[in-house]
C-alpha cells in the first residue's frame, strides 16, 4: 500500500489505488463471484470489483481501525440491503489478514495490497514519516502495544543493527545502532532520524536517500510483524479459493516481493501465472509516481 494516493479529511480518506487494470483482469472478476479485499485501505481495489461485477459480493478486511471507518464511508453504498431475496453486497472485517479464520473454498478471489499506505505516511501522529515531528508509534493496529519507541529505546545494540540489516538492508547498521543506543531515549521521529543522520559520512547524509528511510522500514516492518503475517498469510489464503480462483499480491519493495514470489512457487495448489511481476504502465507512472514500485503477482488455485 506504499504507493496508494490516499488523503484524509475530517471525513474522507481517498484512495486511487495502484494497478488498476491489471488486479481486475487478473482476478477475472465475474458476476456472482465472491471476494476477499485482505487490505481494504480506502476502499480502491474493493470499489473497482464491486463495481466491474454485477451481483458480486465482497469481504473487506483491515487491521486499521482509520481505514476500516474509511472504507465504510467510501463503500457505503454497497453495504445497504436491497430488497429481497438480494443482500449487501459487502461485509467489513477488522483484523490483520494472517489472523482471519479463512472458511474453506469460499472465494473467487483474493487480493492484498501490501506495505503502509500514503495516508499514514501522510498523518503526522500516526509515526510512520520523519518528515514531521510526532511520537514514535508506527502500529498499523492501534491495538497492540509494541510501539517502534519500545524497539527503539529498549532494545539492545546488537538487536537494532540485525533489524535494520535485514529488514531495512542497511549496510551502516551496526554505526546507525550505536549512534541510537549511546543517544536514547528518543520520544519523536524527528529525533530518531536526525540522529541516524548525524551517525553516517556527510555523502551518505545528503544523497539522494535520507538516510534514516532504510531504518524507519526496518522499524514498522518489526513493529507490525510484516513479513511473519505476509508468510501466514500465503500460507492460509490459498485454501480459502475456490478451484480456479487466484489470488493477486502487491508488493512494494524487495523483501516482500521475494516472500511473495516463492510463496507461491511452493504452494502445491497453486498455478503460478506471473513469471515475472506485473508493473506500472507509463499512464499510471505520469499520474501516480508512487505506483514505480509496485509489483503484482497471480497465482490461480488448481482443484
Amino acid at each position: 500500500m506504499d504507493l496508494q494516493i490516499e488523503k484524509m479529511s475530517a471525513q474522507e480518506f481517498f484512495h486511487v489505488p495502484v494497478l488498476s487494470r491489471e488486479v481486475i483482469e487478473g482476478l477475472v472478476v465475474h458476476p456472482g463471484g465472491r471476494y476477499l479485499d485482505a487490505t481494504v485501505g480506502g476502499g480502491g481495489h474493493s470499489r473497482l470489483i464491486l463495481e466491474a461485477a454485477p451481483d458480486a459480493q465482497l469481504t473487506a478486511m483491515d487491521q486499521d481501525e482509520d481505514a476500516l471507518i474509511a472504507a465504510k464511508q467510501q463503500l457505503g453504498e454497497f453495504s445497504v440491503s436491497v430488497a429481497p431475496p438480494k443482500e449487501a453486497r459487502i461485509e467489513f472485517i477488522k483484523s490483520n489478514f494472517a489472523a482471519y479464520k479463512f472458511p474453506p473454498r469460499a472465494f473467487s478471489g483474493i487480493i492484498a495490497d501490501l506495505g503502509v499506505s500514503s495516508h499514514h505516511l501522510d498523518t503526522a501522529e500516526r509515526g510512520f514519516s520523519f518528515r514531521s515531528s510526532a511520537p514514535l508509534d508506527m502500529r498499523m493496529d492501534r491495538g497492540q502495544s509494541l510501539t517502534a519507541a519500545d524497539v527503539i529505546n529498549e532494545w539492545d545494540e546488537a538487536e537494532l543493527a540485525n533489524i535494520f540489516f535485514t529488514y531495512g538492508e542497511e549496510r551502516l547498521s551496526r554505526r546507525i545502532a550505536r549512534r541510537i543506543v549511546e543517544k536514547r531515549p528518543f520520544h519523536t521521529t524527528t529525533e530518531l532520524s536526525e540522529a541516524i543522520a548525524y551517525s553516517v559520512p556527510p555523502k551518505y547524509r545528503y544523497g539522494r536517500i535520507h538516510p534514516a528511510t532504510r531504518v524507519f522500514q526496518a522499524l514498522r516492518i518489526v513493529v507490525n510483524d510484516e513479513l511473519k503475517s505476509l508468510e501466514t498469510f500465503i500460507e492460509k489464503a490459498p485454501e480459502a479459493l475456490l478451484p480456479g480462483g487466484r489470488i493477486a499480491i502487491i508488493s512494494f519493495h524487495s523483501l516482500e516481493d521475494r516472500l511473495v514470489k516463492h510463496g507461491l512457487r511452493n504452494t502445491p495448489s497453486l498455478r503460478v501465472l506471473t513469471k515475472k511481476p506485473i508493473t506500472a504502465q507509463e499512464d499510471e507512472l505520469a499520474n501516480n509516481p508512487r505506483s514505480r514500485s509496485a509489483k503484482l503477482r497471480i497465482a490461480e488455485r488448481k482443484d
